[in-house]
């Protein structure tokens, strides 16, 4: 199993929207709006590593709102 932790930038009062959006996509495990450089972080759950991809490239870089994405892998068992 991999996981990973997706940071998502959203254009201005989208991130509720967005956080709906995010929720509702195969292997979101959570999502949350948080405060800092970014609106939301989103953690995924995957057989393989292109799934996670796929989760950001296709699914949440798709989203409409979403400006910008940063990806992170964990790197525990």
């Amino acid at each position: 199993m991999v996981d990973a932790f997706i940071l998502v930038k959203t254009g201005a009062g989208e991130s509720e929207r967005v956080l709906d959006d995010v929720r509702k996509l195969a292997n979101v495990t959570e999502a949350h709006v948080v405060a800092g450089a970014y609106d939301l972080i989103a953690e995924v759950s995957a057989d393989a590593v292109y799934e996670i991809l796929d989760a950001s490239a296709s699914g949440i870089q798709g989203l409409a709102g979403v400006t910008d994405t940063k990806t992170y892998i964990s790197m525990d068992d």
